[in-house]
């Protein structure tokens, strides 16, 4: 993914970028962006996801595995969750499954009530998003996160959020996400399904699929960056230790960690003047070229 972004900048003519920003998954492929072409991106904002910095190495032959097996820490962390009472999993484990696709391409209560409640309960208007951190990656403390996160093992993700769906009057005065705009993700995800974007889940765990990433192990994310999360996003929090790690180590230059009100984790839809000034003014501190508009050429800066 990052060298698609990487290919797309070379694609559309430029050589450099002003700033390049990734939310939630596209935090960590903004990150990789930033640490293989540090030339080629002058600034770096990470929206939901903090990037801890790439994995160590594999030291030695036991801490590899077979293709399409979950790391020993992954399965080990699978393993804590399902022993507790009542059993639970991982979201990511769930996302990484065959059924998932299935279950949330054709849920018993339809997909758009599906997609609303998914919607809603991530949001910052559920009143149960109340994100802090977490003191350890420990099956126990994970069961702290809302049940989207960790869910009852067994229940299929369309379960899961079904008991959230927002009342009619909350849909109504929903200004972030319209029912009309709602339709334009329903029919799309009714024709493609959901499978295309769930296979990063099925490569997170498989660490064969991610030993290149240890490459840059050791290595720094030198450019003027930002973190910017949200008052009711748990995606701070959601990978314990993450953000002090991108913060003193992942990281050289971070200039600021915001947290934007009134949002959760879709900050871009639920408060779009509240970023697009933190992006605005972070671009104008750290801008290194000028900004060039219009069609590009060779040498040019988006």
């Amino acid at each position: 993914m990052a060298t698609d972004i990487i290919e797309l900048v070379a694609t559309l003519g430029y050589r450099h970028t002003a700033m390049l920003v990734g939310h939630d998954i596209g935090s960590p492929v903004a990150a990789y962006c930033a640490l293989i072409r540090p030339d080629l991106f002058a600034s770096l904002v990470l929206m939901s996801a903090p990037f801890p910095g790439p994995p160590a190495p594999a030291s030695n032959s036991e801490n590899k595995v077979s293709a399409a097996q979950p790391t020993k820490a992954h399965k080990t962390l699978s393993e804590a969750l399902a022993a507790l009472h009542p059993p639970k999993q991982h979201y990511q484990q769930y996302l990484s499954s065959r059924a998932a696709n299935m279950d949330m391409w054709h849920p018993p209560q339809g997909l758009q009530a599906f997609l609303r409640a998914f919607f809603h309960v991530k949001s910052g208007d559920w009143s149960g998003n109340n994100p802090h951190p977490l003191t350890g990656q420990t099956a126990e403390e994970l069961a702290n996160l809302p049940a989207y996160y960790v869910m009852d093992l067994g229940k299929a993700m369309s379960e899961t959020v079904a008991p959230f769906h927002p009342s009619a009057a909350v849909v109504q005065s929903c200004e972030w996400l319209t029912e009309s705009e709602l339709g334009v993700y329903v029919e799309e995800f009714s024709r493609t399904g959901f499978q295309g974007a769930l296979q990063i889940y099925r490569v997170l765990a498989d660490p064969d699929l991610n030993a290149e990433l240890s490459h840059f192990s050791g290595k720094t994310i030198d450019l003027p960056s930002l973190f910017i999360g949200a008052e009711h996003d748990w995606g701070t929090y959601a990978a314990p230790g993450a953000l002090e790690l991108m913060k003193t180590k992942a990281t050289t230059q971070m200039k600021n960690v915001a947290m934007i009100d009134g949002a959760g984790h879709w900050i871009q839809q639920e408060q779009p003047h509240q970023l697009g000034q933190l992006l605005l003014s972070f671009l104008k501190e750290n801008r290194t070229a000028p900004l060039a508009l219009g069609t590009p050429e060779n040498g040019s800066t988006v």
